[in-house]
Parts: C-alpha cells; structure tokens; sequence
C-alpha cells in the first residue's frame, strides 16, 4: 500500500473537508442561537437538506464511481468516459429541473411546503448542479488534481460563510431589511438563496473542466457504464436514505409543529457527532482512486486490510475526542437545543459503521457484482426505517439516532461475511479488536469520571490522559505491525 501517497492525498483533501466542515459548525453556532429552537426553523433546514441528498443520488446514479471504474481500465479514453458521464448525468439534470418547475406547487404541497414554493423550487436547481458537479469534481481526484479540487471547494465556502454572517449579523438588525428576515421564517429562507448563488458561481468556475463534454459521446461506452451503475444507483439510494430517512420520516411520524422542533433539535447536535463524516470523507477522497488503481495487481487485499484497520483506529481517537470535549463543544449548539446532545454518543458510532462498511464495500465494487451492496444495503435502511416508524412517536428523535445505529451496523456485518466468501481479505481482526476494547475502555472509564461529579476541567483533563492511553497502545501495536511486515519474506 503506498501510504505517503495516501496520507499526502488525505491531507489536502482532508484540508478542504476539515475547514469546510468546521466553518459549517460556525454557522450551526449562528443558526441555532439566533433561530428559536421552538420555532422549527431549523428543522425546516435540516429537512430540506435531506431531500436534496436524497435527490442528489437520484441525479448522479452511480456515474462518480462509474467515473472512476472505466478511467482506469486498460486502454481506456479518459476523456470519453468523463464526457459520457457529464453528457448523461447533465441530461438528467434539465429533465428533473423541468418536471419540478412544471409541478413545482403540488409538489410543493406534497413536502409541506405549500407556503413556500420557492424553497422548492431553489432546492431543485441546487441539486441539479450538485450532481453535474459531483463529475467534475471526481474527474478532479481521478487526476490527482488535489489543489484544483480545494481552490473550487473553497470557492463556495467563503462566500457562503460572508453571506451568512452578514444575514444573521448585520441584516436581522437593520430596520428596512428586517421584515424580508421574518419573511422567510426567521433567515431560514435567506440561507437557500445564499446557497443558490454560492453553488452557481462554483459551476462558472467548472467552465474550463466542462468544456470535456465537447470531446464527444461513445453510445457502446455509455451502455457499459448505465449496466455498471445502475446498481449503483440503488446502492446509493439506499445509503442516502440510511443517512436521511430519519430527517424525512420525523416530521411524518409526528406531524405539526412538534415535529419541526423535534427535527430542528437532532439536526443541530447531530451536526456535532458530524466529523466522523468528515473523516470518513477525507479517508473516502484520497482512497478511493488508489483502490482502483492497486485493482490491477495483487497487493489490492493488502490495501483494502491496512486502510480499513487505519480508518478503525483513528476514527475511534475521533470518537474519544469528541466525547471528552464535549463540555466545550456543546456550545457549538443554541441553549434551546442541548437537551437533545445525548444522542452524539450514538450517532458518532453510526457513523464508525457507516465509514467501515464503505471499507468493506470494495470487494463487490472491484469484482463488479454492485448488486450485493445495493441488496445489503437495502436490508439496512429496512431496518433503520422500521425503527423510526415503530418509536419516533413514542420517544422522538432517540429513535431516529438508534435507527441509525442499527441500520449501519447491520450494513457492516453483512458486507463483512458476505465479502469474505466473494473477496476473503485478510483484516486484522486482532488489531481492530484491540482498538475497539481499549477504547470501550477508555470511554467508560471517563463516562465513570463525569458520573462520579468531577467537573468540566478535570474531566477534560483525565480524559486527554485516557486517549494518551488508547493513542499509545495502538501506535506500539501499529508499529510492531509494520516492522513484522518488513521482516516478512515476498511471496513470488
């Protein structure tokens, strides 16, 4: 496994995903204490984003990993693939766009917005682009084009983040601006348009990249890519609806205003149990075109071992972090919304699941059987959905975090005994039992700590010497590991 390439990759990539995400925790900060918690504004943001996750799959249908499938497939013309692919995602694009516009008020209705069409109506152009984008930009990492992928990433944060603060910093103060503020829901309205014009302007920026669709459209090529991703389209449908089906289904299963305030609490501390995602999607951008680039000989199954048993134990040092912090970090939050901070715990477990099981999922992408993740997965969003339907009325947003839990954790078993009978890959079960007893360990012994009344000082404190404790053990092991490796004869 080339692990400089992989660590130089994680760190510009993890760059961009560590300071976007952190920026978008300032803005959570903004939101939550300047929309009420009971007003349900901020469900209705939460709510919205998870459509538009949900459509964004529909939109790219597989094309981002299909990209990278046949670039890198022998004699393959690189550029005729990724004009396929912006060809036939584009196209998708303009018809969802029309048929939106055309029922853009019942459809409207349908979601509950009847109020604000417009709401719908942005959402729908954000997606569109979103997933044009999302070609370009995979284009982007399967040429290695890490600091072009920052620059156009960046390209969108700082203007949403001046935007921002200029709505809810200056503009809600201004006396003639004020009633357009309260117009749209106490900002919450003001924030769509801010990301209207922010995605716009990044799709300028993509002009000289999206002048590759000009290259031309190979009809034979482009069938081999829709056979190829169209179980990945159901893959990522089903994986979007693990991740957003709970935003969806909570307002449903408890209607009226309840509900929205409901949302709006999970929402915004579950954006605090985010930065396992933001590590799963560093690790996912730099590993991914490595994956497929080490497919074409044998140490593929050593590199799929060591990144899966790295990607364990920092993201269980994230997950120590977190907790211990959390003193601090729960100011990350309005008042109004830290009653619901105790389903972090859960939630940064689910999404440990959710990143492993990606690990796992390489044996069905590499063997060209995508079907079995689109199975696998569907089993599990059975499953999370079963949860919120039968709790969510009866206690809330606990269900929508355990249903979660369940659903990814299931996920990850399946894809792991399925694989090893298709793939078998020698993980280092020992090495990832290890991580995971110590920092069990290491979590109870501070959870015993905060119980037993010690403060937010000294509970910050031992618990920095707890992961001392998890970060020293698992280097010696590491370690031990590599140099046990050197020491190994090649096998020929």
């Amino acid at each position: 496994m080339n692990l400089k390439s992989l660590a130089r990759d994680t760190a510009i990539y993890g760059l961009v995903s560590i300071v976007g995400r952190f920026l978008n925790y300032l803005l959570v900060i903004l939101y939550t204490y300047k929309i009420p918690a009971e007003s349900g504004g901020y469900g209705i943001v939460t709510n919205l984003y998870a459509y538009t996750a949900l459509f964004f799959a529909l939109l790219t249908f597989g094309m981002e990993t299909t990209l990278f499938r046949f670039a890198n497939k022998a004699d393959a013309d690189e550029k005729m693939v990724c004009s396929n692919a912006l060809r036939m995602v584009g196209l998708v694009g303009v018809v969802f766009l029309a048929a939106v516009f055309l029922f853009l008020r019942p459809i409207s209705g349908a979601l509950g917005y009847e109020a604000h069409p417009e709401y719908v109506g942005i959402f729908a152009l954000i997606t569109a682009q979103d997933a044009f984008q999302a070609v370009m930009f995979s284009r982007l990492r399967q040429q290695r084009r890490a600091m072009r992928f920052v620059a156009l990433k960046f390209a969108f944060i700082i203007p949403s983040i001046l935007l921002n603060l200029f709505v809810f910093l200056v503009m809600i103060r201004m006396p003639s601006l004020h009633d357009i503020f309260v117009r749209f829901d106490y900002g919450v309205g003001l924030i769509f348009f801010i990301n209207i014009f922010c995605t716009t302007l990044v799709s300028f920026l993509f002009i000289p990249e999206i002048k590759e669709i000009t290259y031309g459209f190979d009809k034979q090529l482009a069938k081999q890519m829709l056979i190829y991703s169209w179980p990945l389209l159901l893959l990522s449908l089903v994986g979007v609806l693990n991740q957003v089906a709970d935003k969806i289904l909570l307002p449903r299963l408890m209607p009226g205003e309840e509900g929205m305030v409901q949302l709006g609490i999970y929402g915004a501390c579950v954006k605090i149990a985010m930065i396992m995602a933001l590590l799963t999607q560093a690790f996912r951008y730099a590993y991914e075109p490595i994956v497929f680039a080490d497919s074409k000989d044998r140490n593929s199954p050593a590199t799929l071992a060591d990144g899966t048993l790295y990607f364990i134990v920092f993201t269980l040092l994230a997950f120590l972090g977190v907790m211990v912090f959390m003193p601090v970090l729960q100011h990350f939050v309005g008042a109004g919304y830290r009653v619901g901070l105790g389903v972090i715990p859960v939630v940064m477990m689910a999404e440990i699941f959710m990143g492993v099981y990606f690990n796992l999922s390489f044996w069905y992408k590499l063997t060209d059987q995508n079907w079995w993740g689109a199975i696998i997965s569907a089993i599990a969003v059975a499953v999370m959905v079963a949860i919120n339907v039968i709790f969510v009325p009866k206690i809330g947003y606990w269900a929508c975090a355990w249903g979660g839990f369940a659903g990814y954790g299931i996920a990850m078993l399946l894809s792991y005994f399925i694989g090893q009978r298709k793939y078998p890959i020698h993980y280092d079960l020992r090495g990832i039992g290890l991580a995971v007893l110590v920092a069990a360990g290491a979590y109870a012994a501070h959870a015993a700590i905060v119980r037993a009344g010690a403060g937010p000082v000294l509970s910050i404190i031992l618990g920095c010497l707890l992961i001392l404790c998890y970060s020293a053990v698992m280097f010696l092991y590491l370690r031990r590991v590599r140099q046990q490796t050197k020491k190994a004869p090649t096998s020929l």
